[in-house]
């Protein structure tokens, strides 16, 4: 199946620009699921289309996006750049990457849903490991600065260690990672008090792989890594190494 990499920016028109507080609101946990949307308005072509695209949010506000189907140009986005997505792979082949993604692992609960399927519960994997930690309330005042570095530290220690096993499944070794940057947000739609909203985190990880089977990963790369996919995590991008 042809896939496409779109570089998908909101035009600098006058309609457009009015309309960006409400595309694009400040607010992250609106941010994501508004940017979602946007996103939406030029892939989905029915009301029974499911998801099939990746998407991510750049530096400079716009968006990059792996999809089965080319985006449609509207008036809300300058000219779309869209090319199609078709490595030619090898074995032993390094690539570098970046990915944005929310690290999780899946539990058996043993409950049923009212349809009869088993529930599951998804552990954010870094959130489970910072509870281990005190909180900034609970540290010192000369010691509260730590938390900041123990908390990248430990973010580094899973977020490695959950890809490893992601190149398990995907079929490539990792030879470096570094995390960027941790973030955790609000899931989208909440209503209540601040305390014990539900949130995800959100892993920036950058470094290179070896890939050791190009067809199990170019499979997987489409499909996305880890959760959190509909606000911007999970796409991987990739480029050979110098």
């Amino acid at each position: 199946m042809t896939r496409y990499l779109s570089h998908i920016r909101l035009a600098r028109n006058p309609a457009a620009q009015a309309l960006a507080p409400l595309l694009t609101p400040f607010d992250k946990a609106a941010r994501r699921s508004a940017q979602h949307n946007l996103l939406w308005s030029v892939f989905s072509d029915g009301p029974d289309r499911r998801r099939d695209f990746l998407w991510r949010e750049e530096r400079d506000g716009s968006f990059l996006a792996l999809s089965s189907r080319p985006p449609v140009q509207t008036d809300l986005f300058e000219t779309h750049q869209v090319k199609e997505f078709a490595p030619a792979l090898a074995p032993g082949d390094r690539l570098d990457f970046q990915l944005r993604c929310n690290a999780t692992r899946t539990e058996r609960t043993g409950a049923l849903s009212a349809t009869g399927k088993e529930k599951k519960r998804h552990i954010d994997l870094v959130m489970d490991a910072l509870r281990a930690f005190p909180g900034r309330d609970d540290l010192p005042e000369d010691a509260a600065s730590l938390r900041a570095p123990q908390r990248m530290k430990l973010a580094r220690e899973v977020g490695q260690a959950w890809l490893a096993r992601q190149g398990e499944k995907a079929a490539f070794r990792v030879i470096e990672a570094e995390v960027e940057d941790y973030s955790a947000e609000v899931l989208p739609g909440h209503r209540g008090p601040r305390r014990g909203q539900p949130q995800f985190g959100i892993l920036d990880l950058v470094g290179r792989i070896e890939i050791t089977d190009p067809a199990a990963f170019l499979a997987q790369l489409p499909q996305g890594f880890g959760r959190a996919k509909a606000f911007g995590c999970g796409l991987m991008l990739i480029r050979r190494a110098g």
